[in-house]
Parts: structure tokens; C-alpha cells; sequence
């Protein structure tokens, strides 16, 4: 059965990205301004901000503008803490709740890597400022309202020169922005026939780090519409970003695979009985690590002993380290950035004559796709019907893979 056509969105960045610029972009794109307006009030921002968005020209070039003017006589530098507290008590959209704390997160992991201090302790000076928490979460708010199938950008590019910051004149790329492509795997484009200066800001990078799907441009798409958001330095040429809202037929079509930034954390532990480990394995999987695992070694004094390894996404890296701390009789953990790609997916239902079976679907980078039945539906049924596994396994890849979910990681 032929598959509809579903919308890609691509970002288009020759002069760079910005949060206000991708915002304005979203906005002359058609995304209503009640979608952007909504989550604000939900955060109590609305009385903090004004947001002015206007049809201006770059260069000759139209497109509009957006200028977000604080309402606060001094407003404060804010801690990572008090802005995750924020998100996290406001009555947001689940889905964009989790964009927003996972685009802040990938800010505060990169400010405390270059600053050399924990998340917990990060001061956002530009990045934590009112309008770049509007800028953020207007962003995720848009995007999910327009909930395309696939997100791409251009490699964006990193800028040479200085810039003027809270921490004094710091090298272009800025040190954060640095952090973030390495620890998010985005490619950045190095062009010296660009102006000097920041083109690309931490808050545009991590918004893309985070929402983007991959980053290069779709081979061939055809444009529904076309939202153009401008910067504010003035170039030698348009200072812009294009968003392409496009139609594309994606029954063959390859979905590429996605970077995730994980923190690992290791202990090694000699003085726990097997009871006791079982217990830490169980409680850090339950406060949500992506995987636990276990493997024997010798220790010092000859002691048998297990490494104890925990793949942790960056925003839960401190509530876990307080597990190991509380069930695990560790006194030293290690810690060290990673990250895994990983191919896109989704749940369904293979149909066998004996009854269904839910399964997993996972597209290749070439686009061929490979289904798996779940183990534990293929026992259940074979107790059930007294069928071999063996058949039904047969059976169930001789059916056709149902669903209706999108892909995802």
C-alpha cells in the first residue's frame, strides 16, 4: 500500500544560527504565535518579555525579525538548577517539556565541561537569560507543533575572530559551542571567506544539537514553504536562516541515524554481596539509565570483584550518581562523556495464525528495514498454542509489519 507523503523540515544556515534567528524563522513559516505565547505564560515568562516580530529586509533580502526586550530592571544570572526546576513544575506538553529540559541540559553539560565545574553549579550568563529561555523553548514549541517527520540542517558554520562575553573576550567558535559539536557529533563548516565574529551561538547549536535528525541536506525535496528568520549583526551579505517545509514521498527513503550523548558511569566493587548489586542494578535502571551491566575482574589483594557500568543520559547524570551513592558501597565513581548512534525504530504487530506478535522495525542507513518479534510474545504464544518457536518465528516473518508510529530513537 502506497505510504502518503509526510513533511521534512531543513535548515538552511549560511550565515550561521541563533535561537532568535530559528524562532523568527518558525514564526514567518506560519507557526501561529499563540503556539510560541502558550508555554511562555505556562513558565510565568510572559510578564518578563515582550516579543516583537516584524518583516524586515537583510541585505535586500526579506524575511522577518524578532526582538525579545526584557521586562526585568536587573535581571539575574539564573543556575542550571533553578531554570530545570522551572520546566520541570510548568503544566507543559509532556513531548515538549522533554525538548526543552533536553536542549538546556546539552547547554548546561557543555558550559560545566569547559568551565570545569558540575552542571549543578552552572551560572547561565547569555544562554540563561530570559530571552534565551524564550528563544528555546519557543523553538521546541514550534517544532512540535509543526511535528515534522524528519528534521535536518546544514553543517552550520563556526565563525573566526572574537567575541565579547560574560567571561571576558573568548575565541571563535566559543569554547561551548566547541563542546557541544564534539559532544553531540555536529558537524561544524570552517569558512574564512565569512565575517569575523560569532555566527553560530551556543543556544542555536544546541537547539539544532538536540531537534536535528542529521545534518546534511535532503538529496532531493521539493518546498511547500519557506519561513526566513534574520539575524541582527549587519554582514556583507544577508544575515539569514531558511527553513524548506517540504513533502516528500518516504516509502524508500532512508532515516538517517541519530547521535545521543550519554555520561557513563563505573564502579568497581569488591565488598557487596551479589543481593546487594542485584539491587543497585535494578534501582539505577528504575531511576533511568539507558543500560546497566556487569563483569567480573580482579581487584587488588587478589579479590574477585565486578565492574558495574551505567549508560546515563546527561540530564539524569546527577540524580543517578546519588543512587550509586545511596545503594551501591562504592566510594569513588568514575565518569566519562560517550555517546552511541543509533538507528531509528518503532513497535508494531506481526500476525501469525496463532495470534499476533508485537515486534520491532529498524531502517539501515541504506534504507532496508529489518523486523524482530519480540522473544517473550513468541514464548508466550508458543505455550499457548503448542506451537514450535521456530514456527512461529517463521510465521512471523512471513507477515506483514504493522503500525502506526513514526520512527523514532
Amino acid at each position: 500500500m502506497r505510504s502518503a507523503p509526510v513533511s521534512s523540515l531543513h535548515i538552511d544556515c549560511p550565515t550561521g544560527l541563533a535561537g532568535d534567528m530559528l524562532l523568527a524563522a518558525l514564526l514567518d513559516l506560519g507557526v501561529p504565535m499563540d503556539v510560541v505565547e502558550q508555554p511562555l505564560h505556562q513558565l510565568g515568562l510572559s510578564e518578563l518579555v515582550r516579543l516583537d516580530i516584524r518583516e524586515d529586509r537583510s541585505e535586500g533580502l526579506r524575511g522577518r525579525r524578532l526582538h525579545v526586550q526584557g521586562l526585568e530592571q536587573d535581571p539575574p544570572h539564573r543556575r542550571w538548577t533553578e531554570i530545570r526546576g522551572r520546566i520541570t513544575d510548568a503544566a507543559l506538553n509532556s513531548h515538549l517539556k522533554d525538548r526543552v529540559l533536553a536542549v538546556f541540559s546539552a547547554l548546561a553539560e557543555a558550559e560545566a565541561h569547559v568551565h570545569g565545574c558540575s552542571a549543578e553549579t552552572v551560572h547561565f550568563h547569555e544562554v540563561g537569560a530570559v530571552d534565551a529561555l524564550v528563544d528555546i523553548v519557543g523553538v521546541c514549541a514550534a517544532v512540535t507543533h509543526l511535528s515534522p517527520e524528519h528534521l535536518s540542517c546544514d553543517p552550520p558554520p563556526a565563525g573566526h575572530g572574537s567575541v565579547n562575553t560574560a567571561h571576558g573576550v573568548l575565541p571563535v567558535p566559543a569554547p561551548a559551542v566547541l563542546e557541544l559539536a564534539r559532544a553531540h557529533g555536529v558537524p561544524l563548516r570552517q569558512d574564512p571567506s565569512l565575517p569575523q565574529g560569532e555566527l553560530t551561538t551556543p543556544t542555536g547549536l544546541a537547539l539544532v544539537a538536540v531537534l536535528a535528525d542529521g545534518f546534511s541536506p535532503p538529496t532531493l525535496f521539493q518546498p511547500a514553504a519557506i519561513g526566513i528568520g534574520l539575524g541582527h549583526r549587519q554582514l556583507d551579505r544577508p544575515n539569514l536562516v531558511r527553513l524548506c517545509l517540504s513533502q516528500n514521498d518516504t516509502r524508500n527513503a532512508a532515516v538517517a541515524p541519530r547521535w545521543q550523548a550519554l555520561v557513563v558511569q563505573e564502579a568497581w566493587i569488591d565488598d557487596a554481596s551479589a543481593e546487594d548489586v542485584a539491587l543497585l542494578v535494578d534501582q539505577l535502571r528504575a531511576g533511568g539509565a539507558v543500560d546497566v551491566a556487569c563483569h567480573p575482574l580482579q581487584m587488588k589483594k587478589g579479590r574477585l570483584g565486578l565492574a558495574v557500568t551505567a549508560l546515563v543520559a546527561p540530564e539524569l547524570a546527577d540524580s543517578l550518581r546519588g543512587i550509586w551513592w545511596a545503594a551501591g558501597s562504592s566510594i569513588g565513581l568514575r565518569e566519562r562523556h560517550q555517546g552511541r548512534w543509533l538507528l531509528p525504530r518503532r513497535s508494531g504487530l506481526l500476525r501469525t495464525p496463532w495470534g499476533q506478535v508485537r515486534a520491532k522495525q529498524v531502517q539501515k542507513p541504506d534504507g532496508q528495514v529489518s523486523v524482530k518479534p519480540e522473544a517473550d510474545d513468541l514464548q508466550s504464544l508458543s505455550e499457548a498454542s503448542g506451537c514450535a518457536v521456530d514456527e512461529l518465528r517463521r510465521a512471523a516473518a512471513a507477515a506483514e509489519f504493522e503500525t502506526s508510529e513514526a520512527w523514532s530513537w
